[in-house]
């Protein structure tokens, strides 16, 4: 008798799996350049080189499709791991993990630009500014929440309201480099510069809240 334990994977699953990275990254592509109302289910497929069926049965409709793509591209530099507190680790060090990925995310171009197309349509369309702010911000300042809820039920730092302390957090990130990459008046930071950024940032949250 065999011991492999593990499922079979079939022989569509991988394919599969494929087909649906494949249509993510067509969305990515489409909703920054055509925008997101110019970008229909029929476009992305033929840019990722499926069926509408496929990209239908993947998600489905186009605001599905939008939050899974707003999903991945965070989750490329800031995956839900990054929240975990693993035994022994400082919590300076995770701290600086989420710091360094989330720096990177809102500072890539794909991030840059899905921001100025959100800022331009949001007044036109508030569900579509609800569906990334559900997709991309409030799923991270939920992760940094529970996160430094644990912290302070740990008593390693005293963060008595965690909400707002994912918030500061995340804002102290952004800075003013940001808003001058954002807004096309300053360079992009270099990487030197970038890891004296975060550093200083998680030094000062750490002070704030130290018991």
């Amino acid at each position: 008798m065999s011991n492999n334990l593990s499922p079979p994977s079939g022989p569509g699953r991988p394919k599969d799996l494929a087909k649906r990275q494949a249509i993510l990254d067509a969305a990515k592509r489409l909703f920054l350049s055509l925008g997101y109302a110019s970008t229909s289910m029929d476009a992305v497929a033929t840019e990722a080189g499926v069926s509408k069926l496929t990209v239908y049965s993947h998600f489905t409709d186009k605001e599905t499709l939008f939050s899974a793509a707003v999903i991945a591209k965070c989750e490329e530099q800031v995956p839900t791991l990054f929240f975990e507190w693993p035994d022994g680790v400082p919590i300076e060090q995770v701290l600086l993990n989420i710091a360094r990925g989330f720096n990177r995310l809102i500072n890539s171009d794909e991030s840059l630009n899905l921001h100025r197309l959100i800022m331009a349509l949001g007044s036109q369309d508030p569900k579509l500014s609800a569906i990334f702010f559900e997709a991309g911000p409030q799923r991270m300042l939920s992760g940094m929440e529970r996160l430094l809820t644990k912290v302070h039920q740990s008593g390693a730092l005293c963060i008595d309201k965690p909400r707002n302390a994912a918030e500061h957090f995340f804002c102290l990130i952004k800075g003013a480099a940001n808003f001058r990459l954002l807004s096309g008046c300053g360079p992009r930071q270099e990487p030197e510069a970038a890891e004296a950024h975060v550093q200083e940032v998680v030094g000062l949250f750490v002070r704030a809240y130290r018991p």
